[in-house]
């Protein structure tokens, strides 16, 4: 193994655990006709771990992190495996356009870019599933719609919450990184 992905895979853990740290104990529950929801903080290190890693690493950052969370609640528990795929997207949406032409995370239009488009593909799967799981049970789709209302309210303020400061975030962090020379290992 190469020393490259040594660092790709400790960095992929490491932002992993941060995901799930945060998501843990960095939250508010809120209970909707939909199921539960949380304003949390979480969603900032999916973002920069898609900038950070670029879209695989970040991806899998993102994802793994948030289904373990998933898995160490009974509430979360049976949306484990959607979560892995949602939040891989988003981290992988995000980390495609902050590493495109180039770029490596350093460039913050294309972080930022990045973290809308990645925020964008997180929202429109996860409510998609909501509404969709309501219309399967039985539910017209305006009520389905309506009942996700609290949902996608939380949703759209963590997104501008985990856009905000993960762009913010991004330039400090990588500099410090880059400083100590571990930029330059994950490209390797």
């Amino acid at each position: 193994m190469s020393a490259k992905h040594l660092y790709r895979m400790v960095f992929t853990a490491l932002m992993a655990a941060i995901v799930f740290v945060t998501t843990m104990f960095l939250k508010i529950e809120i209970p909707t006709p939909a199921g539960l929801t949380m304003l949390k903080v979480a969603n900032v290190f999916c973002l920069f771990g898609g900038m950070l890693l670029g879209p695989v690493y970040g991806g899998l950052a993102a994802g793994i992190g948030s289904m373990l969370f998933d898995l160490s609640n009974p509430s979360y528990a049976a949306s484990a495996p959607f979560t892995l795929v949602f939040f891989f997207m988003m981290g992988f949406v995000c980390g495609l356009i902050s590493h495109a032409g180039g770029k490596r995370g350093l460039d913050v239009k294309q972080n930022a870019i990045g973290a809308v488009a990645g925020s964008a593909a997180y929202f429109v799967l996860n409510i998609g599933k909501s509404i969709i799981l309501l219309v399967m049970a039985g539910s017209a789709l305006w009520p389905a719609i309506i009942a996700n209302s609290t949902k996608m309210i939380t949703s759209g303020v963590n997104a501008g919450i985990a856009i905000v400061f993960s762009t913010i975030l991004a330039k400090p962090l990588m500099a410090a990184l880059d400083k100590n020379g571990l930029l330059s290992r994950l490209d390797g």
